[in-house]
């Protein structure tokens, strides 16, 4: 009864953790991190981690739209902010999360190091 008891226990953690990665907002692909349709994410200088806001808005956030949060709920590294208008962003280790409008394609990466204030999360 005891060993069927930790089968059972150890299954429901791995559904549980495949059910997450489904629908995670990001996942790890090529050594960074990328939004569920693989267009790859980026962090903001002058963002500060752990502040609860965006640096980015404006004309900033047309070029650099951010990864939105949604509804579900995260849990660390992930967090959420808020933005100037209301709007959740998606924030890993406390950095607001955005993609770079200039990425066409699934793997295009032409947003990093841009003004070397623009970065790709590495995890």
């Amino acid at each position: 009864m005891k060993h069927s008891t930790i089968l059972l226990s150890a299954a429901m953690a791995v559904a549980c953790a495949a059910a997450f990665a489904q629908s995670a907002p990001v996942m790890k692909a090529d050594g960074v991190l990328v939004n569920k349709d693989g267009m790859t994410v980026y962090t903001f200088d002058k963002d500060a981690a752990g502040s609860g806001k965006s640096a980015c808005n404006g004309a900033c956030a047309t070029n650099w739209p951010a990864v939105p949060a949604g509804d579900a709920p995260v849990s660390a590294p992930y967090s959420s902010v808020t933005r100037e208008d209301g709007s959740k962003q998606l924030a890993y280790k406390g950095k607001p999360l955005y993609l770079f409008a200039a990425d066409k394609k699934p793997g295009d990466r032409k947003g990093d190091k841009v003004k070397d204030i623009w970065h790709v999360v590495k995890d």
